[in-house]
């Protein structure tokens, strides 16, 4: 079974369980930006306690779940992953955050292929967002460069004064600053 098989898998059990999801980080960055290597997945949820519960026990059999981090994620609206026992693929399920750009991000969602049909995922600016975002909280040039492969691929295409309204709110306008001057160095 392919990685992407193994995510279809969850977000199969997400749609059958009525959550409101979509495909981010790495999947989401490889689909507006530069490919690169990833094993693991991320997807936002909006569920309730119910729907998760019935989701993860349609994936019992093929993944392992722990229900006390299931419980946390839920009280704390943070993620949890399920581990696809085949392939070993992580899938990290992040509840929403409680916050404006959230809310936005997960109304604007994107279409875009994944295992042979179209899921939602976010879109090329709020990957590009999230990217910073993450860049800034891991200390990490993996985020930071993949934030900005995906300026460099969208850049005719996407809406980047969207980009510039919300970075002040996510604390990164000055790596999207950094992140326009890398792109203009290339």
């Amino acid at each position: 079974m392919t990685q992407e098989e193994a995510v279809a898998l969850v977000l199969d059990a997400l749609e059958s369980s009525g959550i409101d999801y979509m495909v981010v980080g790495s999947f989401a960055g490889n689909l507006h930006g530069a490919p690169r290597t990833t094993h693991d997945a991320g997807v936002v949820i909006e569920p309730s306690e119910r729907a998760i519960r019935a989701a993860l026990e349609r994936l019992r059999d093929d993944f392992y779940v722990s229900d006390d981090a299931v419980t946390d994620a839920l009280r704390r609206r943070t993620q949890f992953n399920v581990i696809h026992f085949e392939s070993g693929m992580k899938i990290d399920l992040i509840v929403r955050k409680d916050r404006r750009f959230s809310e936005t991000e997960l109304h604007r969602r994107t279409r875009g292929p994944l295992a042979g049909r179209t899921v939602p995922f976010a879109t090329a600016e709020d990957t590009f967002l999230t990217k910073l975002e993450w860049s800034r909280k891991s200390s990490s040039e993996r985020q930071f460069l993949d934030a900005c492969g995906i300026a460099q691929v969208q850049a005719a295409a996407s809406d980047w004064d969207y980009a510039t309204r919300w970075a002040p709110e996510l604390g990164v306008s000055d790596l999207l600053e950094r992140a326009r001057e890398t792109i203009r160095a290339r």
